[in-house]
């Protein structure tokens, strides 16, 4: 088969050319089309449900909310787990599905199974399911300003101006609006006028709903003319609302003015934004479509935001403070840039080693037709472009050239050696077809030693299997070009040297043979020095820490505080633009825009005492501190000065993953798991005095459960059977007197805004007034709350969270300057021996170490498999159970140099560099392959076992050092990179760098001797057994 195709490729050379036209075209469209992005989506399919139940405390909210929606969406098929925050008016319930489920298959079903339960909540409460947008959506925040402007006219524009027309873009799925005051008409009764003039709060709320409406009267018909006929009821400002007539005493109409205040303030908020030492702002926040197209959707909502800024009002201006785009840009130029050095160092390698013009641009045409093919293969199989899967590439660069140089380098010997007369074509298809063999098994095994990646799952699997297909991709191309194009392009233009091998070359080989001439002599020495080296290396895996990913410098950091529990507000906002002007005071730090509280989506549901600050930084060429940890200490140095307020640092879209993954938003969480809030409480404080404790713990911040004060109304059923009065008016007066009721809306225009009605201020603040509010009772008299409850001022939960139905605690923490692996180990052993849990309380771990250990079993199981399958492949190769086993006894002479430069670098032993253990696998058997086919060739053709083994590795050493050296040197740009998402590739450019220079030293010595070795036991074993045969029949 392979040699029919590369006769078929030369004496079809012009088609071979076309074709390699077309995957350049190809490849060109391919790439200009491909969605870019920093990342791959690594978000789960999960559902969330958000529903808002205005004026309800944590405890009624999980009761009659959050339960019965856990309830309901329980048993859902592909569901892995369900998880719940409650917090004061607010439920988030968040489902968790198997990766392949359809996102809107799993929509359909929540929906569903929900539908029913929202029927039964309380009047007012309100919401579904969130846009469908990942976590990881995020993609472009903006502030909203003007001199003069107040905040509430800057959100107003925000949310009708703005909003509207951005969430056309394609791509957008919704535009979240945070900060400022959302307008609302409020309607004030006055109590004393109310009860003078004997008028009900519900007569109130049902004038102002039944005089603000149009109707539609269908159509009259006048001279044969059709006319629309429609009402013009509706208010539209202050003094519309406060001429409503509420009913008529005796002939005099009582209008609503008379007995209540109507004026413009804002709604009730759940959250604020405060930005730049300023003051409180006005914030958009443009979430992406799950599935959508990062950079073009970033950039048609710039463009829009354009052509919006010219139609706002004068002064007001829209100014971004984060865009992913810029992320993508510099991951995306950290890979191409890397990408370009490393084609330039790979020419140069070629020319030095063939010294040959022709051979080097013949063996290094490879490359952009390999690259070009993937991003086919890529289009096709819907793989975007972002920092892992170019990665892919820029790792791959060195080790693509490899088939085609084993070719070239063939061709060059066949022209250069050969007899003459015969025609061209015709050596240059024995060369091709003498390595053809060795060279697709050599592909093969790379590519089945990349089994374990394609069968990681969760973050692990969706940021590397994209690695994993390019490179497969790259490879697989550049096999099929090295047996059909570059043997074509080679009969074009390669020649017969004048000179012969370069005299670099010559002296390379002059001395390799010496050095392996000795080393022959004392094969045991040989063999023991490598068991050795291999012993000494494996000695060193333990003490390389462990972790699960390394940090990914996103270029943006965010500083995450938490104040007092119970904070009010506008207090925690008051305390947000004090830390920003002291913040701001840093050279590095231009400004700081943070977010305290939910947002409008309820999508990050934080509390008053929450804030997230996402800091505007100078370019990192103006800094004065040398890298960002220095900046991160001058940042814990400014806030430690608040007391009360605890500060950990993360960045947007780490900060979302590890959320979106574990429900932390830090590297660890420690969760605690029971049913007493107190109990809970009171364990996690314990733990958390003991993680503060263990070193290179960081960022720890408890989750507080209490600290939030409750007024409870207790009633008293005796004094309420008296006066007749039921439950259900009591819940009335405290849920719309004091927490206030929408009754109704306002429509400017396209803008809608709601009424509200409620008791004066002073209700909300001063309990004897909420004491002294009457009730009507059914005899037609009034008496007072007071009467008929008692009310508590009891401390309670200022947020629930559950998992798996279940109350839980967590206490999260980032670790530094140790592996992770390590620092769970000892922290598991100090809270066995010191917490003792009640009965039904137990601890997880979850963030970054959970998902370390999920993939460590997934690789436990994949390594071994993928061992067999490549020995099966070895073995049908070879036909040989002894010469398969020598090539696999290869594999530990790479892992030494990847476990001590691994070792001696600094890094910790990662899902990236696993990745690159899983790599060495492959390369170090393609030399492996390559060397054991010349040396069966050779002696298939006469030569004796020394010869062959001696005179096959000299023949073989200028292949096997090029692709060593140009698969190592391949890597030195990314080994040297410092963009954003170097922290991912580094690990795995130092294990394959380390590996494949242990690997190619040691096998172009040992594996000449462990083979030499292995088959002279075996002729001596055959001999003897036949002279014993020969024996026995004479015998007989």
């Amino acid at each position: 088969m392979l040699r029919a195709t590369i006769r078929f490729a030369l004496t079809q050379r012009l088609m071979a050319v076309i074709l390699l036209a077309m995957l350049t075209i190809g490849g060109i469209w391919a790439f200009s089309t491909l969605p870019i992005d920093a990342y791959p989506d690594i978000s789960t399919t999960q559902v969330q449900v958000i529903i808002k139940a205005r004026g309800m405390t944590p405890i009624e909210v999980e009761k009659q909310i959050t339960q019965p929606i856990e309830m309901a969406v329980r048993g859902i098929p592909n569901q892995t787990i369900v998880r719940s925050t409650t917090k004061y008016a607010l439920s988030i319930v968040v489902i968790d599905f198997t990766d392949k489920t359809d996102i809107y298959w799993a929509r359909q079903q929540v929906t569903e199974r929900i539908s029913q339960v929202l029927s039964s909540f309380p009047p007012g409460v309100e919401g579904g399911l969130a846009p469908i947008a990942s976590p990881l959506s995020e993609v472009f925040m903006f502030l909203v300003e003007g001199k003069g402007w107040s905040t509430m006219d800057l959100r107003t524009i925000l949310d009708w101006e703005i909003k509207p027309r951005l969430a056309g873009v394609e791509g957008v799925a919704e535009v979240n609006s945070l900060g400022g005051e959302v307008k609302t008409y409020l309607i004030t009764p006055r109590p004393s006028d109310t009860m003078a003039l004997d008028i009900k709060i519900d007569e109130i709320a049902q004038a102002v709903s039944e005089n603000n409406q149009n109707v539609g009267g269908d159509r009259v018909i006048v001279n044969d003319e059709v006319i629309l006929v429609r009402t013009d009821g509706m208010v539209n400002n202050v003094r519309e609302i406060g001429d409503i007539i509420i009913k008529n005493i005796g002939n005099r109409p009582i209008h609503l003015h008379e007995v209540a205040d109507v004026k413009i303030t804002p709604s009730v908020r759940f959250g604020g934004v405060t930005a730049h030492g300023r003051g409180e702002a006005v914030q958009g926040l443009v979430l992406l479509r799950r599935g959508a197209n990062g950079r073009a959707t970033v950039d048609g909502v710039k463009a829009a935001l354009k052509k919006i800024e010219k139609s706002l009002p004068p002064g007001v201006k829209i100014t971004p403070f984060y865009d992913r785009t810029d992320l993508i840009k510099a991951a995306v130029w950290t890979v191409e840039s890397s990408l370009a050095q490393a084609v330039i160092i790979v020419l140069i390698i070629l020319l030095l080693f063939l010294g040959n013009l022709r051979a080097a641009i013949t063996a290094g045409l490879i490359l952009p037709s390999a690259v070009l093919s993937a991003f086919i293969l890529m289009k096709y199989f819907g793989i975007t472009a972002n920092l892992m899967s170019l990665g892919g590439l820029a790792i791959s660069i060195g080790i693509l050239v490899d088939s085609s140089v084993v070719v070239v380098e063939n061709i060059f010997n066949y022209l250069n050696e050969r007899d003459q007369r015969a025609h061209r074509l015709n050596l240059v298809y024995r060369a091709v077809s003498e390595v053809a063999l060795p060279v697709l098994t050599a592909v093969i095994i790379i590519v089945v030693s990349f089994l374990p990646i394609f069968i990681l799952t969760g973050i692990e699997g969706k940021l590397f299997k994209p690695l994993a297909f390019t490179i497969s991709f790259a490879l697989l191309s550049s096999v099929f070009l090295s047996m059909t194009v570059i043997p074509v392009i080679a009969s074009f233009i390669m020649r017969k040297s004048p000179t012969g091998d370069n005299a670099f070359v010559r002296a390379l080989q002059r001395h390799y043979r010496s050095i392996l001439a000795f080393f022959l002599c004392y094969k045991k020495t040989a063999i023991i020095v490598g068991f050795l080296m291999a012993v000494g290396a494996f000695i060193l895996f333990p003490f390389t820490g462990k972790e699960f990913l390394p940090v990914l410098d996103e270029g943006t950091i965010v500083v995450q505080t938490e104040k007092i529990p119970g904070i009010s507000l506008d207090k925690s906002l008051k305390m947000d633009v004090e830390i920003q002007k002291e913040l701001m005071k840093i050279h590095e730090i231009l400004g700081v825009v943070s977010r305290t509280g939910s947002d409008e989506l309820g999508m990050d549901p934080m509390g008053f005492y929450q804030s997230d600050n996402y800091l505007v930084t100078r370019p990192r060429s103006q800094w004065k501190v040398k890298n960002k940890e220095e900046l991160q200490k001058k940042i814990a140095a400014v806030i430690e000065k608040f007391p009360g307020v605890n500060h950990g640092f993360t960045q947007p879209i780490d900060m979302r993953v590890s959320e979106m993954l574990t429900g932390v938003k830090a590297a660890l969480g420690i969760k605690i798991y029971g049913d007493d809030m107190n109990t809970l409480d009171a364990k996690a404080a314990e733990i958390e005095e003991i993680l503060k404790k263990m070193p290179g713990a960081a960022d720890v911040i408890r989750t507080p459960l209490g600290g939030q004060k409750y007024l409870v109304f207790k009633m008293n059923r005796k004094a309420m059977d008296c006066q007749g009065i039921s439950v259900k008016a009591v819940n009335d007066v405290i849920a719309k007197l004091v927490g206030g009721t929408e009754i109704s809306t306002v429509i400017e225009g396209a803008r809608r805004f709601p009424v509200v009605m409620r008791f004066p201020e002073r209700y909300r603040k001063d309990l004897n007034a909420i004491k002294n509010i009457l009730i009507d009772t059914p005899a037609g008299g009034k008496i007072r709350l007071g009467d008929i409850t008692r009310p508590e001022l009891v401390d309670g939960p200022i947020q629930i969270t559950r998992e798996g139905g279940k109350r839980l605690v967590v206490i999260q923490s980032n670790v530094k300057g140790r592996d992770i692996v390590g620092f769970v180990g000892d922290l598991k052993k100090e809270i066995s021996e010191k917490i003792k849990l009640p009965p039904g309380y137990f601890v997880e771990f979850g963030g970054q170490f959970e998902n370390q250990q999920r993939a460590n079993r997934r690789l436990m199981f994949a390594i071994p498999a993928t061992f067999l399958i490549i020995f099966l492949i070895l073995f049908s190769t070879f036909k040989s159970m002894r010469q398969s086993i020598v090539v696999i006894m290869t594999i530990p002479l790479a892992l030494i140099g990847g476990i001590v430069l691994l070792f001696f670098s600094g890094f910790y032993i990662s899902v990236p560099a696993s990745l690159g253990f899983i790599a060495l696998f492959g390369l170090a058997i393609e030399n492996s392959v390559v060397m054991l086919s010349v040396y069966n060739q050779m002696r298939q053709s006469g030569a004796d076992l020394e010869t062959a083994v001696t005179e096959g590795s000299v023949r073989r050493l200028r292949p096997v050092l090029m692709t060593a050296i140009l698969t190592m040197l391949g890597l030195v740009p990314l080994l040297i990179a410092s963009g954003p998402g170097s922290e991912i590739q580094k690990p795995l450019a130092v294990v394959v760098f380390g590996g494949v220079f242990t690997s190619t030293i040691l096998t172009l010595i040992l594996l000449p001797v462990i083979y030499y070795t292995v088959e002279k036991y075996a002729e001596n074993r055959k001999q003897n057994s036949e002279e014993y045969l020969s024996e026995k029949v004479c015998r007989d």
